[in-house]
């Protein structure tokens, strides 16, 4: 995907929140939340739910248990749902367009400067891991506790 295309889409489903606000419809809702998903996947990649409870998305305050929803509930909820998707595809949006963020269908990794840098090559990584395994091998042989037990520990 390019980002003219991310970029474009995203404003259609914002565009779509917004008329879902003004005229909601849980089918219509339904729809529209899995097409941003799917979109937000491609680009970004996929949320687990961690992600979706931070950004509290489908989480709305006054849910309704165990009964079917009235009309003035249910277009409540989807106002509510479509305002959280909506916050959503804007922060998106905002990475993509002002900020110039990479994603994953552009650039299938990390930018400079972003995450974690630059990872040791992987011969680098093995031998670190091969000198630390011998110094932790150096202080074997300790089978009691390292420091004296205080006196209340002592039973």
């Amino acid at each position: 995907m390019k980002r003219d295309e991310l970029i474009r889409r995203t404003r259609q489903l914002i565009d779509e929140g917004e008329r879902l606000r003004a005229a909601p419809s849980l089918a219509a809702l339904q729809l529209w939340l899995q097409l941003s998903d799917d979109l937000l996947a491609t680009a970004w990649g996929s949320m687990d739910r961690y992600h979706l409870a931070w950004l509290l998305v489908g989480k709305p305050q006054g849910i309704v248990r165990g009964r079917p929803m009235t009309a003035d509930e249910e277009a409540a909820y989807v106002r509510e749902v479509a305002d959280q998707k909506t916050a959503a595809l804007r922060m998106s949006l905002d990475a993509a367009e002002r900020q110039g963020m990479p994603f994953v269908g552009e650039s299938g990794g990390v930018a400079p400067g972003q995450g974690m840098g630059r990872l040791p090559s992987e011969s680098g990584l093995v031998d670190r891991v091969a000198e630390a395994r011998r110094r932790a091998g150096d202080h074997g042989g300790h089978e009691g506790p390292s420091a004296p037990r205080p006196k209340r520990m002592e039973r």
